[in-house]
Parts: C-alpha cells; structure tokens; sequence
C-alpha cells in the first residue's frame, strides 16, 4: 500500500434536517470533502441496525444495514415520499447530537408510508434484491417482524417456543401472519442497499474508499444468532454457556464483561467457517477496507461463565489462529484488512498479525508515557501499521490533553513541538502524517478542534454514547485545503501539479483571442 491517509467520520454524525446522518446529500458533500483534502479514504463505524444503547457494535444483524441512515429526501426524489410527510415532526433539539428516542419515535412511521408508496412499483427489484441476499435477509425481516409483534423483547424472551427456537414450522407460521411487517423489513434493506450502492459508487468514482468495522463478536439479540444457533456456544436452549469479556487489568479491576456470545470454533472449523465467509463477503459490500475488531480474540479469548456478574472468573481459551485467519485472506485477497491489535499485545497475538500480515494499530493517545520508550511513541511506529490519534472508543485530542498529568502533557508538547500557533490537534495531525505508518486516519471532531463534549464513545458509560453530530457547513473548503497542504508536505497524496511559469507562445494566442 502507498502512504496515504483518511478521515474517521461515523454515518450517523453528518448534518442532516431529520435528527441523523444519512446516505444522502450530505454524505456526497463529505465524500467531496475527502477528496479535496488529499484523503484516500473515509472510516465510518458499523452501519447495521442498532439495538439497546444505540451502539453500532450491538446489532440486530451483521448483514442488513441501518434503516435510519436511508436518506428521506432521496425518497421524496424517488416519488416514495411526499415532502409534506416530513413536516412538522420533532427529529430533535439539537444539531449535534442525535436523539435516538425521537428517531425510533418518527423514523420508522415516515417509512412505512414510503413502503405503501413503493411496495408495488419496485415489486420486480425487491424481488431480485430478495433472491440474491436470501441467506440472511429472509430470516432478519422475520426475525424484526417477530420482534415487532412481541413488543421489541430479546428473542431469547419471545413466549412462543417454535419461533424462539427456530424450528421450521415456526418459521411458517410467524412468515404467514406476519407477512405485511416481513416485506416492509425486506423493503427497507432494499433502500438501504440501494442508496449505499449509489454512494460508494460515487466516492470510487472521485477516488474515495471505505473503511468499517466488523466486531470479532455478534449481539446476542440478533438474527445471526437466532438463526444460526450451531454455530455458537449455547445450551439446549439455545441460550449462552459461557459469553464475552477481557480480564482484569490495571484500569478495571472487575475487567469487562461483554456479555456477546462465544463461537464454537470446532462447529465453525467443521463447516469450512462458512459463516465467516459469507460475513466477511457481506462487509466487501460495504466496504474496500476492514477493520476486525478485538483482533486478538482469533488467538485466544477471554471466556466467561454465563451469569456471572463480572469478567473477574473467565478463562483463556484458544481461537482459531491462521486456519481462519490466513483463510479470509486468501479467500478475499480483492479486500484489505486491518487488524484491530490494542492493548496488551501477548508474544502469540503479535506472530498472528504478523503471520496475517495485515497492518496493526497505533494510537498517539496511548503514545506518551514519560517514563518508557512506548510502542506508539512515533519513532516506532513502523510501516505495517494504521496510525490514529484516537479512536471512536478515545476522547477527542483537546478533552485527552484536559485530562493529561503535567509530566505526560509536558512531554506530549515537547515531543512533537506543539506551538500555540499550531494547535495541539494540528501539531497531533502533523505528527501522525509524518510516521512511518502506511495509512494515517485523523478523526472528523480532532480537525474540527472540539473538545471532549463532542467524543464519540466513553466504553463502560451506559448512556450518552453515539450521539456527536457535526454542524452544518462545518467541513469548510478552507478547512480541506489545510488538510490537503499537510496531507502533500508528508507526501500521502499526489503532488500537485506544476504550474509553467511561462505560457507558451501558442497558449498565449488562444488566451488574446479569447
């Protein structure tokens, strides 16, 4: 891979007038941004449908993607929508922050009636949209209506038996009498997927690729577990044996409990991990680049006993290593991969990602300690990595310096020179660009200089999560070009061309007649 570098913008945070980012205007306009500021690539979070907490890393499927990122304005161009459906509804108070109550409230009301609108004049193209994604999207759109009718309850709390267990002659049953809620499901993944594919055709075509996220783990209340119970660690029940976390460590004493169920890893190696396959294939949908998330769970993982209360009583149990690993490589070699490798970095997760040889992460944030010669210190920052200065799970660069000791703050400043002039987000951007990393991504809030009221995601916070939005006409042409300039001096764009000093005796004719 050339240097090149890219811009983390989660879908959700775009301007838009209906409480959410969405796949329309304003996501072209910010493909356009990437573009004029010499960025090659634009990382967005998961794009499937939230659940409990909003989070994106807690979805009801890994396949279907968000119905509150389907653009109603390009619904009122399609004629689905008549523009006096969306007015006089409340999407929130406040520009930049998403109010997901209000959205659940309005969104899905303004789209049923696009699906009364639409069911009948995009009849054929559901249809073949349907035929080509059947394997899951048939069992997510019963799953959702099901959902529906039994008040938005867990599956794992569904009273019918038949269907909780996703025996066949459930399935018939819930299809049949639930058919009207099953197509408007199956309906809105079909916009979804259409306006997604008219997006990301735009960006190539201005030279502009995706980054996501695939979560090592999958939510419990979802489709994919619901349907395809064999493949994870689950009793008689088919509720969890033993569920996610990481350990103890110096920042959590109780460690972290998840809560995601675990794979059968024996049952998915039985399989040809055919489940994988047809993930991974669903995400190169998405995606031109992907993130797998918790990286190190494919070498071991931090296993817990359900209904514990804390992650404190798990074990280590090996993963699969390179018999999946080296597998998805070799199988989507059309795909770039990152490895998500942070944290403590254990000798045998380390010779996996090598092994692998997809890039790990750095992230300046975790750089300056004092007293160390830190991996993320940029001086080691080597080639096969993605440097960041910080994550979506990271404050942004002026909430992190708020809460720096005077020795970590001093040395951060000295170390990469920051100047009052500059800035300590453009003295973190200038630092980034310059490593040695292969890819640099600089998040939206850090260029926008925003403090930590406008961080993404604080892990372990219950509430408050997921909801910074961006002003609009904040991504100003002035503020691309500054990009841009650091972006050529650190050499991960093309140079501009070179303008002739002198024109031509030819070309100065052409501009006197003209």
């Amino acid at each position: 891979m050339k240097r090149l570098s890219g811009i983390l913008m989660p879908m959700s945070s775009l301007p838009s007038p209906y409480g959410i980012g969405t796949m329309g205007k304003s996501a072209y306009e910010f493909a356009d941004f990437v573009k004029a500021s010499g960025q090659a690539y634009w990382q967005v979070l998961p794009l499937g449908p939230t659940g409990y907490g909003d989070s994106p890393y807690q979805s009801f499927s890994t396949f279907a993607g968000n119905p509150y990122y389907i653009d109603l304005d390009m619904l009122v161009e399609d004629g689905l929508l008549d523009k006096e459906a969306l007015e006089g509804i409340n999407w929130g108070e406040d520009e930049t922050h998403t109010d997901y109550g209000r959205i659940y409230e309005s969104r899905y009301t303004v789209l049923r009636k696009a699906f009364a609108n639409g069911r009948v004049k995009l009849e054929n193209k559901i249809g073949q949209f349907l035929d080509e994604n059947r394997h899951w999207l048939e069992n997510y759109a019963i799953y959702m209506a099901v959902k529906a009718h039994f008040g938005m309850k867990p599956w794992t709390e569904w009273p019918d038996e038949e269907i909780r267990l996703h025996r066949p002659s459930g399935l018939q049953r819930y299809r049949a009498a639930l058919q009207e809620d099953v197509d408007f499901y199956i309906f809105l993944q079909y916009l979804f997927f259409s306006q997604w594919t008219k997006l990301r055709a735009y960006a190539h075509k201005i030279g502009v690729r995706f980054i996501g996220d695939v979560p090592i783990y999958v939510s419990l209340d979802s489709a994919d577990v619901w349907s395809e119970p064999q493949f994870f660690q689950l009793d008689e029940e088919n509720l969890p044996i033993e569920v996610a976390g990481v350990p103890p460590d110096q920042f959590t004493a109780d460690g972290q409990l998840w809560g995601n169920p675990l794979y059968d890893w024996d049952a998915m190696k039985r399989d040809g991990y055919g489940w994988w396959i047809r993930r991974i294939e669903g995400a190169g949908k998405l995606f031109d680049m992907i993130r797998i998330d918790h990286f190190r769970g494919f070498e071991s993982y931090w296993s817990v006993p359900a209904g514990e209360s804390t992650a404190k009583n798990g074990k280590w149990r090996k993963g699969p290593g390179m018999a999946l690993v080296g597998m998805l490589g070799q199988w989507f070699n059309d795909l770039n991969f990152i490895a998500e490798d942070l944290g403590y970095v254990v000798p045998e997760v380390k010779q996996l990602r090598e092994d692998s040889k997809w890039p790990g992460m750095s992230v300046l944030e975790f750089a300056f300690d004092p007293e160390g010669d830190n991996d993320y210190l940029p001086h080691n920052i080597h080639q096969d990595s993605v440097c960041y200065m910080g994550t979506h799970d990271n404050d942004t660069v002026l909430g992190w310096i708020d809460a720096l000791d005077e020795e970590t703050f001093t040395f951060a400043k000295n170390y990469m020179h920051i100047t009052e002039e500059e800035g300590w987000c453009w003295g973190m951007i200038r630092t980034g660009m310059a490593t040695a990393a292969q890819l640099f991504v600089v998040q939206m809030q850090d260029l926008l200089e925003l403090d930590g009221s406008a961080r993404m995601n604080t892990p372990g916070k219950a509430a408050g999560n997921w909801q910074w939005r961006m002003k609009k006409n904040a991504a100003t042409p002035e503020l691309a070009q500054r990009l841009y300039e650091c972006t050529v001096l650190y050499r991960r764009t093309e140079l501009p061309k070179k303008v002739e000093e002198e024109d031509t005796e030819e070309t100065k004719d052409t501009v006197k007649e003209t």
